[in-house]
């Protein structure tokens, strides 16, 4: 039986002309689908339940759990600060939902793959706060939000040795894409920064004392058909997934 990965999607709630306008709408980009359903998973895309028990059973029901990226940003509440930028904020719905959810799955030892947003949301969740725009906060940043398309690649991450990133990877440096202008700046105190960019951006996260919780801040939906070390994120997710269904 093929994994069965609950998906977080995006969410209007009546404010986004782009996005279903005024009525409230779930969105979500088909390339996180396309990379789960073709690298042997099934993608499920979760509805953002209000009801905690609701949400636990949809956690019985999947094998593991991807936290995908976000235009808006996480209220800077959520991390004990005020919001300095006039950036757009998630709402709340999708907000306290993927937080919950990723707290009820490390409690069980769920496969947590969280990709840009996602990951930021999984420090989050865990007591980790972030840089609210890195160009503001940062001396002398790299351009974190590429000019080039998605599907190239912008810049290189210097990955930890011995680190869960570098045994799926194999490698001591890789070319990432990059899309986005918050980061993490105080990482969780139960996870380790495991890649960093040349400036020092932190790009990937996770935990050593769980099955698989990896957060990575780039993109490697638009990567992984052309790219072996990009789809190795996902395979290995998968195979966790697998070994924890089995």
């Amino acid at each position: 039986m093929k994994p069965l990965i609950g998906v977080t999607p995006d969410f209007n709630a009546g404010d986004r002309k782009e996005w279903g306008g005024r009525e409230p709408t779930y969105f979500l980009r088909a390339r996180y689908i396309r990379a789960i359903e073709d690298l042997g998973g099934i993608p499920l895309v979760l509805p953002l339940a209000a009801d905690l028990a609701a949400r636990r059973r949809l956690l019985t029901s999947i094998d593991g759990l991807l936290l995908t990226g976000s235009g808006p940003d996480l209220a800077p509440e959520l991390y004990g600060e005020r919001q300095r930028y006039k950036f757009r904020v998630m709402s709340q719905r999708r907000a306290t939902f993927e937080l919950e959810m990723a707290q009820l799955a490390r409690r069980a030892d769920l496969p947590l793959l969280g990709i840009c947003g996602g990951m930021q949301a999984l420090n989050v969740a865990f007591g980790g706060s972030l840089y609210q725009d890195i160009g503001s906060q940062r001396p002398h940043p790299l351009q974190h939000r590429q000019s080039t398309p998605a599907t190239r690649l912008s810049h290189p991450v210097k990955i930890t040795p011995k680190s869960l990133l570098h045994r799926i990877v194999n490698t001591g440096t890789m070319r990432v894409n990059s899309s986005h202008h918050q980061s993490v700046k105080d990482v969780a105190p139960s996870l380790q920064a495991s890649a960093r960019a040349p400036d020092g951006i932190i790009e990937a996260i996770e935990s050593s004392a769980q099955r698989f919780l990896l957060g990575i801040q780039w993109h490697p939906e638009f990567l992984f058909d052309r790219h072996d070390r990009h789809r190795r994120l996902f395979e290995a997710f998968l195979e966790a997934a697998q070994r924890r269904r089995r």
